[in-house]
């Protein structure tokens, strides 16, 4: 059977859509399978200078209104504790995205790219490349073991309106109840003087389903409650929708199937962390941008080589895998350590966030970091 398409990305998300954008200016011969989603979805999520570099130079960085910059984060602690972070001068921590709008800028840019073809169904190809998400049918029919650790929460995602300009903070409030750990995110959208705020709310699972079927007034008044009124009285202003949280990762990324054609694992396929650090789609993003710039060698000293060659997605995998571990572990570490129920544990914490508060140096570096990542 002859194989029309170079590679084949089975995930059209915000992950697939990226790959198949970089893949084609690479002249290959892309097969995209799956159809823009019609579902109104609420998340936004926080990228950082890399992310945005890569969506920047395919022209698909949304425009300043669904774009927002982060000038200033601050973190408090379950026992007064708190930490603040300020952007460079001339620089932001990073932009909250508007979701839908990322998407459809994506999908323009793919349906406008004649190298790249949608399906309704996998097709053949020397290279497949899953993106299908955590619950990636395709990782389940290949047997791969993907090692998750699931977390006694649910993440709990809508939109507010504020009483007055966000100012372009971003806020976390880590907070202890009876039946557990929850951590409250407000993300600034609508542009600089923007007053809505993307929620991001991780409790305990039935707490978290309870508010979801909640009224929009009971709902406000609770988040209001949780945010401390920092931001005054906040308003629902959008659909709900709850998920499961857990930290995962697949045992092996790339491999073969019994046509001998190759496949490899990217983003949420692949890995899953927690959210309270806004890592998720950048760890996606990076996936892609590594595949595509190992797959690109191939236009240089390295131009024997096929696309679906083992040696050079071994490499994307083991490259990948080693700038996963750190923000993974990161991410369990600060779930793990603010879940402590201990007092001593939590006097701990809370001393240790208003200590590194004050050491100006080592803030900045962690600054410097979080612009620029070396993931």
């Amino acid at each position: 059977m002859t194989t029309t398409y170079d590679v084949c990305i089975r995930g059209s998300g915000m992950v697939g859509s990226t790959l198949a954008l970089l893949l084609a200016r690479q002249r290959l011969r892309v097969a995209l399978v799956g159809t823009p989603s019609s579902a109104q979805d609420m998340r936004a999520f926080a990228l950082n200078q890399v992310s945005q570099n890569v969506l920047t130079d395919l022209r698909c960085w949304p425009s300043p209104e669904f774009a927002t910059p982060v000038q200033s984060m601050r973190i408090w602690g379950d026992q007064g504790g708190v930490i603040s972070f300020d952007s460079p001068q001339g620089q932001a921590l990073n932009h909250i995205v508007d979701v839908q709008a990322l998407e459809k800028l994506l999908h323009q840019a793919v349906d406008f790219q004649p190298s790249i073809e949608r399906h309704s169904a996998p097709v053949q190809a020397l290279l497949t490349v899953v993106c299908e998400g955590k619950n990636s049918s395709t990782r389940q029919e290949l047997g791969i073991d993907f090692q998750s650790m699931p977390y006694p929460q649910h993440a709990l995602a809508t939109r507010v309106r504020l009483d007055t300009p966000h100012q372009q903070q971003a806020l976390q409030w880590f907070a202890q109840a009876p039946d557990g750990l929850d951590i409250l995110a407000l993300l600034p959208l609508g542009g600089a003087q923007g007053q809505e705020a993307a929620v991001v709310w991780s409790l305990p699972s039935s707490r978290a389903q309870t508010l979801c079927a909640a009224s929009d007034a009971e709902l406000s008044l609770a988040l209001t409650k949780a945010s401390r009124n920092t931001l005054g009285n906040l308003q629902v202003c959008s659909a709900k929708s709850t998920w499961p949280l857990q930290t995962a990762q697949a045992t092996q990324w790339s491999g073969t199937f019994a046509n001998a054609h190759s496949w490899v694992l990217a983003g949420d396929a692949a890995h899953s962390v927690h959210p309270l650090a806004g890592m998720g789609l950048n760890l996606g993003l990076a996936d892609v941008a590594a595949l595509a710039h190992i797959l690109s060698q191939r236009e240089g000293k390295e131009y024997w080589r096929g696309v679906g060659d083992k040696f050079l997605l071994r490499r994307y995998e083991r490259e990948r895998k080693a700038g996963l571990m750190p923000t993974l572990l990161a991410c369990d570490g600060i779930q793990r350590m603010f879940s402590h129920p201990s007092t001593v544990a939590q006097s701990l914490r809370n001393w240790g966030l208003s200590s590194f508060d004050q050491l100006s140096h080592l803030k900045q570096w962690t600054v410097q970091q979080a612009i620029h990542p070396s993931f």
